[in-house]
């Protein structure tokens, strides 16, 4: 996640795994609203977004809203996030009433984050 072109805005990189195999770079542009402490996603107006500090290296969480929907999701580089990240996210999602937890799994290494 960077600084935009512009104020006011954060752009996160990213390159996904699809389940072919093959890695697909994606962008998302964040617009902060002042006075707000979640983040809008350009072209996904219905869609709040909240970033949570995290001790976990090379990791994100954050709590999607949209229609009809809530997810509280956590990143991370690594194939096995340590144990530690991974009781963090639950414990702060627990206290969210979350009612479901999936860890999806890993059995290949990450994509490389492209330059593009």
């Amino acid at each position: 996640m960077a600084a935009g072109s512009a104020p006011m805005q954060l752009h996160l990189r990213a390159t996904i795994r699809m389940k072919d195999g093959h890695c697909v770079p994606r962008k998302w542009i964040y617009h902060l609203t002042e006075g707000n402490t979640y983040l809008r996603t350009e072209g996904r107006p219905d869609m709040k977004t909240e970033l949570f500090s995290s001790s976990c290296p090379g990791g994100i969480m954050l709590n999607e809203t949209g229609q009809g929907y809530q997810r509280f999701l956590l990143y991370n580089r690594s194939p096995y996030p340590p144990k530690k990240c991974v009781e963090e996210f639950k414990s702060l999602t627990s206290c969210l009433d979350s009612k479901a937890f999936l860890l999806t799994p890993r059995n290949q290494e990450p994509c490389e984050l492209s330059n593009n």
